[in-house]
């Protein structure tokens, strides 16, 4: 092995680490499962459907082990008690958490109703606090029985309406504005005790989710009119940042938010 390859496997090996990952059946949160699998970790994918098996299939196409664990991110009793049932009844220490699953709802601002309101903000910011609320508190109560030098990773998926209003999505604006102000309060109370939270904070990218933009002539082409790569962003760009956040290269990096977005922002 070159210097070059033992440097990368020292840096970013998620070797013999475990992460949960929800939003892992599809677009960005498969890339990232499987991305993260690549690197050695193994995956426990929350899911509402069991039934979808294909990333489950492509961790284990790469070697590392796969579990699907059913839960339904709206369902908020369902999941305060899925994390216990992670490290307890299924016996997984978890390393690593990955925030990624989330829902969108467009309607006029005037119009937006509460049930829609509310779902959105229950899977796209209270789901995300709970669970991070756990898995934090779990790595907490297991930091003595760790390797010497272990950092947990705790990394949620922001969007740039963290930093923009969109337009027609007041409820998904508000949840993704929560999850910055969350990712930094969490990092001030736990950074210090091995626990670094970050979020990733992605731009235009071709996925499920944007189908209505994409189909959208005249939004589509002035959205790739601002992006100065001059490209949609694809799942795919996701695993390295995600990588490097979950790894030892990023150990004193807390409290903070990438954006990859084609540079989107600095336009």
């Amino acid at each position: 092995m070159g210097k070059m390859n033992i440097l990368i496997e020292k840096m970013f090996s998620l070797q013999g680490k475990v992460a949960v990952v929800t939003g892992g059946t599809r677009g960005i949160g498969a890339a990232i499962a499987i991305g993260l699998a690549e690197a050695g970790a193994d995956i426990i994918m929350l899911q509402r459907d069991t039934s979808r098996r294909e990333t489950l299939t492509a961790v284990e196409a790469v070697g590392s082990k796969a579990t699907i664990v059913k839960c339904n991110l709206a369902d908020a009793e369902e999941v305060k008690g899925i994390v216990n049932h992670i490290t307890q009844e299924l016996g997984y220490t978890v390393d690593i958490l990955v925030n990624c699953g989330g829902i969108q709802r467009r309607h006029p601002a005037e119009t937006f109703p509460d049930e829609d309101w509310n779902e959105v903000l229950q899977v796209n910011l209270t789901t995300c606090f709970t669970l991070a609320r756990d898995v934090g508190r779990h790595m907490l109560e297991t930091m003595n029985n760790r390797p010497q030098g272990f950092r947990g990773k705790i990394i949620n998926i922001a969007s740039l309406v963290s930093f923009q209003g969109g337009v027609t999505v007041p409820a998904y604006a508000a949840a993704k504005h929560g999850i910055l102000g969350m990712t930094k309060a969490l990092s001030n109370d736990w950074v210090g005790k091995g626990i670094n939270v970050n979020a990733v904070a992605p731009g235009y990218i071709a996925t499920e989710m944007n189908t209505a933009l994409i189909a959208n002539p005249t939004r589509s082409r002035q959205i790739m009119e601002r992006i100065p790569i001059g490209r949609w962003g694809t799942p795919d760009d996701f695993k390295g940042v995600v990588i490097f956040l979950a790894s030892g290269a990023s150990d004193y990096i807390s409290g903070d938010c990438i954006t990859v977005d084609g540079g989107w922002m600095a336009r």
